[in-house]
């Protein structure tokens, strides 16, 4: 291969294909996204749904699927997917994405599974196991510490080395070594100063070195900031195409001899072996079955959905008392969320539908309240009429399609508040009211003690409808729990006061202690705990043994119907030397049981299960002394408990009582500049931009208010737009108009292949500056 040849392979063809040499018979293929359905797109491509995409199942999101706590129905969810893109000659699927969810408000936690690290390497394992038994590549992102969505682009994640171990890059681990991925993308933000393309300490020391990957890094779409320090770091594949600009810088530093042609030719030989093994053009394409691939999405969904409250076995609804439908998400439904994961669902009901052809004695529907907000009068006097003729309400709330999406963060967890509004109004009559909730993630609830049920049916797909009547009937009894913590108010949270790093960086000042690490250590109330949900039966527990490589005990369905317990098992460390949570989860089974049944249930351990990072000594290790093997229902709800002591000697750690006192409390609200330093080992870089520093590449329009009239111009006529898009209920258009305002300027000349060009920019920039 010449070497322009090879350079030419290091970036896209086109903005969803790789490159072809036809003279090499080197076919190109196609990557596409897919976190929970294939979003290939039938026309001109773009990176966040503008554009609509072929028909595809839709999928319960991963928030969703994670409340399934189900292994095998993950697996073939994604095997279903990766059939679905094969069908396509789709080689790569751009799933599942597997950040960890440090606080309630990124916009974009429907696509992760969870604030456990052990749950999400778990679940995204088994998704890239079934994605990759169709011959193609799942492609886990993003790699790595992408906690926010505001300024993502440039933001520098700024995490204690024991924090980034144990949270933020477990789960990619156990990915990794478990499901074994045959790509990986990079995050577009810096991690410790450094963009996580161009992270030698992350792609070569961690990703390739300790954890044995072997297969293809590829950017974000337009995630590369230096094309040769990215190659020279271990990313290989550059999306989407440059046409041209970045082949030719590493044609460039080849022969200026600043990157070793060895190091191009490792990349073309990984990049080389992904496309060999994927390639789909010289394959007949598997037949799809809509309709059972939507069967399969209802179920999924089925599983997945939490029950939160009961009260007076309000649910199963009674087939002779009269209900009343509620609330414009009934006939709307909001079923997934919205950027690069956009779904164009293959078939989709509306619970209205649905529940119209139940058989329920329904006495009407009524819209309740307008979706994006402001008040309506007359349609909360129709509803709360209709509410009257009714034993039964059932009141559809939820998150709008401008709440949670890709580039923007939730600005707040509550409902807007005409939806609150007209709760209340109908908390006054005499029916019985179920809140049935659709959103991704966590939502205050200061209405859950005026409410009889409350399911939460998170963003169930395309089957939703379905999955949630099946509940209500009492034909299938939910099974779901939630995979995080819901507060009782956003301030309660342990990077509330620090979240999101506004301008220049993020500062995870909290460390460790996030979701349950954080209220179960601190013993702060919430309003429902890691690993709860409710059922139509009950179950019990009883019988454990435990030693350090495993624990069993028997599980008894004690109720009258048939159902599935998702049992926990959860490690405490007593007497601890240094901080720590004061419980975690490192193990889960679910497990069906009909009515009287028991069966004994086992869940392995392993070593790293008890182990901590010691950045004292960068490496895992073992702190010697009393576990207590706990079982649980719940992280609140521990069942069984069994204290085992592992010997060994003490390693030194720095972490203790006397160093790091709010830290070992875990009150770290209170953590003040000095032990925070401590904890980083350095001092922090400023938080915030410099605004008298002239704007480079890596700055943004929304920095350049901060400059002269011209600056002040271009940010002022995106923030028009943004607030327009916002005003005429447009969310989808809104948020990216957002998206650009936090782009960086090197990415223009990108993301349009060159029509402007990086001189054109270079010049813009110079006159902003002056």
């Amino acid at each position: 291969m010449t070497l322009e040849e090879k350079a030419s392979l290091m970036s896209g063809a086109n903005f969803w294909n790789t490159k072809a040499i036809e003279r090499l018979n080197i076919p190109g293929i196609m990557l596409t996204d897919g976190p929970h359905g294939l979003r290939k797109q039938g026309g001109k491509a773009d990176h966040l749904g503008l554009n609509k995409s072929l028909p595809a199942t839709c999928f319960p999101t991963a928030a969703t699927l994670a409340n399934s706590w189900d292994r095998q129905l993950i697996r073939e969810v994604g095997r279903t997917i990766g059939k679905e893109a094969a069908s396509e000659k789709v080689s790569v699927l751009l799933g599942p994405g597997l950040n960890i969810k440090r606080n309630p408000l990124c916009g974009r936690n429907f696509e992760y599974f969870s604030e456990d690290p052990y749950l999400t390497g778990e679940l995204a394992s088994e998704m890239v196991k079934g994605i990759q038994s169709n011959g193609i590549s799942a492609c886990p992102k993003h790699f790595a510490v992408n906690s926010q969505e505001h300024m993502r682009m440039t933001i520098d994640e700024i995490v204690d080395e024991r924090s980034l171990r144990e949270l933020y890059l477990e789960g990619f681990r156990r990915v990794v070594e478990k499901g074994q991925p045959k790509t990986i993308m990079t995050s577009y933000n810096k991690v410790n100063g450094t963009f996580a393309n161009e992270n030698t300490y992350l792609l070569q020391d961690i990703l390739y070195g300790e954890w044995g990957f072997d297969g293809v890094v590829v950017t974000d779409w337009g995630g590369n900031n230096d094309r040769v320090a990215g190659l020279a770091a271990g990313n290989q594949l550059e999306m989407p195409s440059t046409n041209g600009i970045t082949d030719r810088e590493i044609v460039q530093a080849v022969r200026s001899k600043e990157l070793a042609e060895e190091v191009l030719d490792e990349a073309v030989d990984r990049l080389l072996e992904l496309v060999f093994a994927t390639r789909l053009d010289n394959q007949a394409a598997p037949s799809v079955d809509y309709e059972k691939h939507h069967a399969e999405a209802v179920e999924a969904a089925k599983r997945s959905i939490v029950l939160l409250k009961n009260d007076e076995r309000q649910l199963p609804l009674r087939r002779d008392k009269k209900v009343a439908i509620i609330g414009d998400f009934a006939r709307n439904p909001r079923y997934q969320g919205a950027g690069s994961s956009l779904i164009n669902p293959a078939k989709l009901s509306n619970a209205w539908d649905v529940l119209s052809e139940s058989g329920l004695p329904i006495v009407g529907y009524a819209q309740g309240f307008k979706r994006m907000g402001g008040p309506q009068e007359r349609l909360r006097r129709e509803a709360v009429a209709l509410a009257k003729q009714a034993d039964t309400v059932l009141l559809f709330l939820g998150l709008d399609e401008g709440s949670e999406a890709e580039g923007v963060d939730r600005e707040h967890l509550r409902l807007r508040e005409n939806q609150l509004d007209l709760l209340h109004s109908l908390t006054e009559i005499d029916a019985h009211i179920v809140v049935i909730l659709a959103g991704g993630g966590a939502i205050e609830m200061p209405f859950a003690r005026d409410v009889k049920a409350i399911v939460h049916t998170y963003l169930s797909g395309q089957g939703s409808a379905e999955a949630l009547t099946s509940i209500l009937l009492g034909d299938y009894n939910p099974s779901g729990k939630l995979s995080e913590t819901f507060p009782i108010a956003y301030g309660d949270v342990s990077s509330a006061p620090y979240y999101p790093g506004k301008e220049a960086t993020a500062e995870h000042i909290e460390g460790i202690f996030i979701g349950y690490r954080y209220f179960d250590t601190v013993d702060k109330p919430v309003l429902f705990p890691f690993g709860y949900g409710l059922s139509y039966t009950t179950f019990a527990y009883s019988e454990l043994t435990a030693d350090r490589h495993q624990a069993t005990f028997t599980l008894t369905n004690t109720g009258a119907v048939a159902g599935e317990e998702v049992a926990q098992l959860y490690i405490q460390k007593r007497e601890s030397s240094i901080f720590r949570a004061k419980r975690e989860l490192k193990g889960f089974e679910k497990v069906f049981l009909e009515p009287g049944e028991s069966k004994r249930v086992t869940i392995k351990l392993e070593e790293r299960d008890f182990s901590y990072f010691n950045p004292t000594i960068g490496a895992w290790a073992v702190e010697p002394g009393a576990y207590d093997i706990q079982i649980g229902s719940s992280i609140q709800l521990i069942q069984l408990e069994k204290r085992i002591t592992l010997e060994g000697a003490s390693v030194p750690c720095e972490h203790t009582k006397e160093q790091f006192p709010h830290y070992y409390s875990g009150h770290v609200h209170e953590v003040k500049a000095a032990e925070y330093k401590r904890l980083l080992g350095y001092e922090p870089p400023s938080p915030y931009w410099d605004p008298k520093r002239d704007l480079g590449l890596n700055d943004t329009i929304a920095q350049a208010r901060y400059k002269n009239v011209l600056g002040k111009a271009i940010y002022g006529v995106v923030l028009f737009f943004n607030k327009f898009f916002d005003a005429v209920n447009k969310p989808l258009l809104a948020n990216n108009v957002y998206f650009v305002m936090n782009m960086p300027f090197r990415q223009i000349d990108r993301f349009t292949g060159g029509k402007i060009s990086r001189q054109q920019i270079l010049k813009l920039l110079k006159w902003i500056n002056r």
